[in-house]
Parts: C-alpha cells; sequence; structure tokens
C-alpha cells in the first residue's frame, strides 16, 4: 500500500441516478489501483433543496421538473443502460416519493466519525433503497434502518435525528461547495484540489488516482497552487 494515502471527497446527492452509476463506477477504479491507499469521504449536496421534509410525490415532481412523460421515460431508459452495465438494477417505476436529502445527508455525516468504511456502505445502502427498492429516504425510520445495516448506533442516529444536530453544518457544505464551483454531482476531488466531474469511466478516474498520487509521492501537490 502507498505510504502516502489519496484523499478523494464525493461530492453527490443519494437521490442522484448519476451518482449511484459514479459510484459503482469509483469502486472499480479503487480495485483497479490496489497499491494506492485511498481515504474516501462522502460530502453533501441537494439537487433540490425545495422539497419539503415530508418529500413530493414523485410522478407529480417529475411533470412538474420535466413536463413530459416521454422525456422522463427516455431518460430513465439511459440510465437503466448504464446501471446494467455497472451492476445496478434501477427501479424508477417503484419511487412513490421525490424526498428531501437533508436528512440523510446527517446521518452520511455521522457515518463518518464511526468505523472506516461504515459511510460509503451507509451510502451504497441509501442509494439502493431509493433506486431499487424504492424506499422513501426521506423517512426517519428509513434512514434509521439503513444507519443500522451498515453498522452505525441506531439509537443514536435516532436521538440525533429528532433534533437540529449537524443541520446548519450540512447546509454549510453544500454552500461551500456551491462557492467552489460545483454546479452538478457527482464530483470527485481528489487532494481537495483535482476534481473530475461526472459519473466517468472507472479508468478516467483510475487514471486521475495515480497521476495525484505519484505528484503526491514526488512532492509536487506540496509546490502546486490548489
Amino acid at each position: 500500500m502507498s505510504p502516502l494515502p489519496v484523499t478523494i471527497d464525493v461530492v453527490s446527492d443519494v437521490v442522484c441516478p448519476w451518482c449511484y452509476v459514479g459510484r459503482a463506477r469509483l469502486m472499480k477504479a479503487l480495485a483497479a489501483v490496489p497499491e494506492i491507499a485511498v481515504e474516501l469521504r462522502w460530502r453533501p449536496f441537494q439537487l433540490d433543496p425545495t422539497i419539503p421534509p415530508e418529500g413530493k410525490d414523485r410522478q407529480t415532481y417529475l411533470m412538474d421538473k420535466f413536463g413530459d412523460e416521454e422525456r422522463i421515460h427516455q431518460m430513465h431508459a439511459q440510465i437503466d443502460e448504464l446501471g446494467r452495465a455497472e451492476g445496478i438494477d434501477f427501479a424508477f417505476d417503484a419511487i412513490r416519493t421525490s424526498p428531501n436529502t437533508l436528512n440523510a445527508h446527517r446521518v452520511i455525516r455521522w457515518a463518518a466519525t464511526a468505523e472506516p468504511g461504515v459511510q460509503d456502505k451507509l451510502v451504497g445502502r441509501l442509494f439502493a433503497l431509493y433506486f431499487e427498492e424504492g424506499a422513501n429516504i426521506g423517512d426517519p425510520a428509513v434512514l434509521i434502518q439503513a444507519a443500522r445495516d451498515a453498522g452505525m448506533d441506531a439509537a443514536v442516529v435516532e436521538t440525533l435525528l429528532a433534533t437540529d444536530a449537524d443541520r446548519a453544518e450540512v447546509e454549510q457544505e453544500i454552500a461551500t461547495a456551491q462557492q467552489m464551483g460545483v454546479t452538478g454531482v457527482p464530483c470527485f476531488l481528489l487532494e481537495g484540489r483535482y476534481a473530475v466531474m461526472g459519473a466517468q469511466e472507472a479508468d478516467t478516474l483510475a487514471d486521475a488516482i495515480r497521476q495525484v498520487a505519484q505528484a503526491k509521492a514526488e512532492g509536487a501537490l506540496d509546490s502546486s497552487q490548489a
């Protein structure tokens, strides 16, 4: 393993299908560079923070946003195909509610303080719940169970969710990402300065990781401008 791990901050939203595809490709990229130690951190973004806490009817929301059932069908068909190639079985018809994801991001934030790998496991579980099982990931009960599945202390999560704990901090993180120029997700930020935008192919991500790891090992990152 590399003595100098590469940090990857993934800015994403758990209701973004491209982010789910991006995570699958990132996992392939990491498998392709086993010699490089990677510290993976998931960062929040909200595609639509205006959705109320209780969520919106999914079909109504999509029609209000895109206005055309055929256009919606075509978008879903395109993502379906990409998902299958990455081992994802999108079930868009099963989704009944478009949720507000702020609480999901709060739980993801708390997962970062758990054992290594728990945060990524939670993110993967939330993606699967929403896109493959049609679960409402704005529902506190769903979030608590997802936290339990990922290995978190569900009782602590339940207690914190009932408060405003870390709400302002998550909102500030989202604002910071926007100020940095992140307008779409996923965004893979390597060592806090090199951004790979969009659900890039695994080979592209792996190459970026290798290049940054080499630059870090050579000390080039220390003298370069962020």
